[in-house]
């Protein structure tokens, strides 16, 4: 494998995540599943941080960041407050309690989507991506202390 390989991969993965997250009951969006992502994954790795860091951490345009606070924070994900040292600035942090909709999207299952993918039906094949995924995550994603083959987040028991 290479770094193209790889990067597709990772689109490939990206993709089939977004198609595992429930979507229902939400109305309308302005902002797309990804960049709300991007943002709580910038997110993990920053305690408190203002929109305006995140914007230049992701390359993501400002607005869409401004966006999808205000989609995670709508849920409760996130918590916002003006910065005492600059008032036009707004700091963002993880919410101190995980809300519900985050509790349901991250039980969400991602067998149907992958299985699509996969172009299968058969639950052993499937079984076995996700483990193979499984073990990647425990090893390469931060934030998600865990031993390899363990239960995920996302991923039906």
């Amino acid at each position: 494998m290479n770094g193209v390989d790889l990067f597709l991969l990772g689109r490939t993965l990206m993709k089939i995540g977004e198609e595992a997250m429930p979507v229902e009951g939400i109305g309308p969006q302005t902002t797309g599943t990804r960049t709300v992502l991007v943002v709580v994954a910038d997110l993990r790795g920053h305690a408190e941080t203002s929109i305006g860091e995140i914007a230049a951490r992701t390359g993501l345009p400002q607005s869409a960041v401004s966006a999808a606070v205000g989609r995670l924070r709508t849920v409760g994900a996130v918590v916002t407050r003006a910065d005492p040292a600059d008032r036009r600035r707004t700091l963002v942090q993880v919410a101190p309690e995980v809300p519900e909709r985050v509790t349901e999207v991250r039980a969400a299952p991602i067998d149907g989507p992958l299985a699509k993918a996969l172009d299968t039906d058969d639950p052993a094949r499937v079984a076995e991506v996700v483990a193979l995924l499984e073990t990647v995550a425990a090893r390469l994603s931060p934030g998600r202390p865990r031993e390899p083959g363990g239960p995920a987040a996302g991923v039906a028991e």
